[in-house]
């Protein structure tokens, strides 16, 4: 399920309508919610006059992913007869397809690309150097709208920083408090069954907890749906933590993705073990723990910025995602955790980021600087 539309959606559709359309570029990392603002879009436009394309399952060959593109897309266009003799003559031919494709009554269609810089696997074939550059110019002549996204925002911002006026860069928004509620509804047989200070602590607590990523409020639902609705947001951030839990293998994933696709595989883990052991470090702070120079930690760290999995604020260096840091903390070492290894680092990490009931509200976003004394004040929560 996909949900209703949210005001986010109705900006994006905002400027497929506008005239001329503007092309949303929606920018936002793992478990953000790309994929179903996509899909409630494909819905709300008509399956007859969008097609959605997950670029990052089916791009494999140019050959390969124009042939199951054109396939199942439900648009007319004169295209060639023949199977393209050469990758350079495939990717030509997607191009003229996002460029000629007509919905029915030759009305303009919509594409939705899901994940569009994993194009970027193309370029290792001849003749293919500069795909995503050539697809962002063919784009921006076509009269077709798109929407593309990416989880990879520097790179994004990188590539639209010449693009012509057509492309709107938006970043998926993290999910507020309200919003938390409105998603764990259900696991309580709707909020009009709790009292309006619990259903307001819940929203926060979890909001603070994951960081307003919807894929993480999802899972903690589910998992305290699993128990009937009485598991608290702590105890089922445990139990998805542990080995083989959900967002255990969820952070796998994309943690082993980013680094697949940024240079320096090992010492990038280096760096990330450094961080996850202490945040908010200087390069040569970072340098000395890693025993490198300077000059080459600063080169892993900008690649590791480069795939969004650090960020650098006053030229100390954090995680980009807090809940993956605390993935790092408990299952990049040599055995797994035990169950005790958990609890305790879920614990730390809710100390950290939950406010107690009385703390003033705003309080409990995430990426709120406060001291170490004012967390210290917010006292001890208690976990099943």
């Amino acid at each position: 399920m996909t949900g209703a539309p949210t005001g986010f959606d109705r900006r994006v559709q905002s400027a497929l309508d506008a005239s001329p359309s503007r092309i949303p570029v929606v920018l936002g990392g793992c478990g953000t919610g790309r994929t179903s603002l996509l899909l409630r879009l494909r819905d709300r436009i008509g399956r007859g006059a969008a097609q959605y394309i997950d670029v990052e399952r089916c791009a494999t060959t140019p050959e390969r992913f124009m042939t199951a593109v054109t396939s199942i897309s439900p648009f007319r266009w004169h295209g060639v007869d023949t199977v393209p003799a050469s990758a350079r003559e495939a990717f030509d031919a997607l191009l003229a397809f996002f460029d000629t494709a007509r919905a029915p009554g030759g009305e303009p269609c919509t594409f939705l690309l899901d994940e569009t810089l994993e194009l970027r696997t193309f370029e290792s074939f001849p003749g293919l150097r500069h795909v995503i550059r050539e697809l962002v110019d063919a784009l921006a002549d076509s009269p077709n709208r798109f929407i593309l996204t990416t989880r990879y925002v520097a790179r994004a911002h990188r590539l639209l920083r010449d693009a012509t006026a057509r492309f709107e860069v938006m970043h998926q928004p993290a999910l507020q408090p309200s919003d938390v509620t409105e998603v764990l509804a259900p696991v309580f047989g709707g909020y009009e069954r709790m009292a309006t200070d619990d259903r307001d602590y819940l929203g926060r607590a979890v909001q603070a907890l994951t960081d307003g990523r919807v894929a993480y409020v999802k899972a903690i639902g589910d998992q305290i749906a699993q128990h009937g609705g009485t598991s608290d947001p702590i105890s089922a951030l445990t139990a998805l933590l542990a080995p083989g839990g959900t967002l255990t293998n969820w952070c796998r994933f994309c943690y082993e993705l980013r680094l697949h696709r940024a240079r320096g595989y090992g010492a990038l883990k280096a760096i990330l073990d450094i961080l996850a052991e202490e945040e908010g470090l200087t390069l040569t702070e970072i340098s000395h723990r890693l025993r490198r120079t300077p000059g080459s930690t600063k080169d892993y760290l900008s690649w590791l910025e480069d795939v969004d999995l650090v960020v650098s604020r006053q030229k100390r260096y954090s995680f980009t995602d807090p809940l993956l840091r605390l993935w790092v903390r408990l299952h990049c070492r040599p055995v797994e955790p035990t169950e005790e290894d958990v609890a305790r680092e879920v614990q730390h990490y809710a100390l950290t980021r939950v406010p107690p009931r009385e703390a003033v509200p705003a309080l409990a976003y995430a990426g709120v600087d406060v001291s170490p004394e004012e967390r210290k004040s917010w006292g001890i929560i208690e976990i099943d």
